[in-house]
């Protein structure tokens, strides 16, 4: 079975206002977590990109790689099949400010 990488960019903003939308979204991401347990391998939501440090061509920088309106907020890694399954996951993973990103993981023999 292969292995797919599900990315979450989404609006930081929306999830550090809070109130019904943030607590909306952690719920649908309970009951994701349910419906699919079967096939997810693991995944973890990130800290704000203000906490993120960036390293380029061996020289340290406080924040982000780049400034954009939606960044990765989090992941799933997932098994399926093929790509038609990890994508009908997919569908399913909220991502109530922004939206999702598929990858293959890439395997070396």
């Amino acid at each position: 079975m292969a292995q797919y990488l599900v990315l979450l960019y989404e609006d930081e903003a929306g999830w550090q206002a809070g109130g019904p939308a943030a607590e909306a979204g952690l719920k649908a991401h309970k009951e994701f977590a349910q419906k699919h347990g079967d096939v997810l391998r693991g995944g973890n939501a990130l800290q704000p990109t203000s906490t993120a440090t960036t390293i380029r061509d061996g020289v340290v920088t406080d924040g982000p790689f780049a400034e954009t309106k939606e960044a990765l907020g989090g992941y799933y890694l997932i098994e399926a099949d093929d790509l038609d399954r990890a994508l009908a996951v997919a569908k399913d993973v909220p991502a109530p400010f922004g939206g999702v990103e598929v990858r293959p993981i890439m395997t070396f023999d």
